[in-house]
């Protein structure tokens, strides 16, 4: 079983401030695409906001390690694609922040969104430099670098994924990417901890097929995807060896890259 793999949870941060830089261009007109959650659904995120880390440590538990692990793997992820130091980063779907923070790791520019007032309210304090936003249609068009969306997609209900990836097309620059990371259906302890936890009930994941047609779906060009994080703790010693089976459906998430075009706005 050296390959199963283990979970990474829904990369979070967010709040709701706006700073000079990331003004909307006002020669560009705003189509609006919002996350359309349920009254249910962000209702339910703003409940789990005070449990969210406790909850999200027991489901990852069977990796032997804490979530933290999972953040700043995903941050790493980031930095070998090219995103750092000068870069403009948007967490789309950022929940309490707990990528927002690590985000400054990268780059001093960083922004997120979230439909959850209390998820922004907590990421406004761990990541207090940031620019923040409660509402897709506040966020500036083509002004992000890389918008990075992680383990967003599969709370957003299948009709109104295409409708989201067209607002995070638009907020994207163009030549800048989108980095989406999703739960890996095909493997089973991933599938496991998501049947497990209780914020994740409405889960519908998708295998990376999917999510690499969406982005295209939203316009983005030069769509690859890749499997990762691989081996729970006690075989950290392969860890060394992920980069090389990106191509191994069995990696507990998958990380979708799209690029916009030059020419597209």
């Amino acid at each position: 079983r050296i390959f199963q793999l283990f979970y990474l949870r829904m990369s979070e941060s967010t709040t709701t401030k706006h700073s000079r830089s990331f003004e909307r261009p006002l020669n560009l007109q705003l189509t609006s695409y919002m996350i359309s959650l349920s009254s249910s659904s962000l209702e339910k995120f703003d409940t789990y906001v005070q449990s969210y880390e406790s909850l999200h440590a027991s489901s990852v538990s069977i990796s032997g390690e804490r979530p933290a692990y999972f953040h700043d793997y995903k941050v790493q992820c980031l930095k070998r694609h090219g995103v750092g130091s000068g870069s403009v980063v948007l967490d789309y779907g950022c929940g309490i922040g707990n990528l927002t923070e690590r985000f400054f790791q990268l780059t001093s520019s960083v922004a997120a969104f979230d439909p959850s007032l209390k998820s922004v309210e907590v990421c406004r304090q761990r990541a207090p430099k940031g620019t923040f936003y409660t509402r897709s249609s506040d966020i500036p068009l083509a002004a992000f670098d890389a918008t990075i969306l992680s383990g967003v997609l599969h709370h957003v209900p299948r009709e109104q994924r295409p409708s989201v990836m067209k607002n995070v097309f638009s907020v994207t620059k163009p030549g800048g990417r989108v980095f989406i990371f999703e739960h890996n259906v095909l493997n089973p302890y991933t599938r496991r901890v998501i049947r497990d936890c209780p914020f994740d009930d409405d889960a519908d994941l998708l295998r990376a097929g999917e999510v690499a047609r969406l982005v295209k779906v939203g316009g983005f060009d030069w769509v690859v995807s890749e499997y990762i994080v691989f081996f729970p703790r006690f075989l950290g010693f392969l860890r060394s060896f992920e980069s090389k089976l990106s191509w191994l459906p069995l990696g507990a998430q998958t990380l979708t890259i799209g690029i916009k075009s030059d020419e597209a706005m």
